[in-house]
């Protein structure tokens, strides 16, 4: 039995940093036309190929993380383009199924610097500190 949790290979690694960086490139360079997308830049943290590499997972956030919600779905509704657009510069025998999703480790990141930075730790890492217990 396999198991699930198995970690990228080095080919599903590289294809899938070849495919965010070439999807930022067309988030700064193509106009999709879509009010929800108009004015918006698109932060694109990760990528996450299947090991078949028929699906990525797009992880993606907004500048500034307003209208969340709507942007995924602009995102969900233009990704036969998006797919084409990237299999003209991403050159693989099988594109794969692209399907957005929020980044939410920049807000993972945040609540983690807030607990660290409470009144809380620091009376407890005073107290290493100072050898106590």
């Amino acid at each position: 039995m396999k198991s699930q949790n198995k970690a990228p290979s080095q080919r599903q690694l590289r294809v899938a940093e070849n495919l965010r960086h070439e999807l930022s490139q067309i988030f700064t360079r193509v106009d999709i036309r879509d009010d929800d997308l108009i004015g918006v830049i698109i932060t694109v943290s990760e990528i996450r190929t299947s090991p078949d590499m028929s699906n990525a997972t797009v992880y993606v956030m907004p500048l500034g993380g307003e209208r969340q919600a709507e942007i995924i779905a602009a995102l969900e509704r233009h990704k036969k383009f998006l797919r084409g657009e990237l299999s003209r510069k991403v050159h693989l025998k099988y594109m794969p199924e692209l399907h957005f999703k929020l980044d939410e480790s920049f807000d993972n990141s945040g609540r983690i610097s807030d607990v660290l930075n409470s009144d809380k730790v620091a009376k407890d890492l005073n107290k290493d500190d100072l050898g106590q217990d």
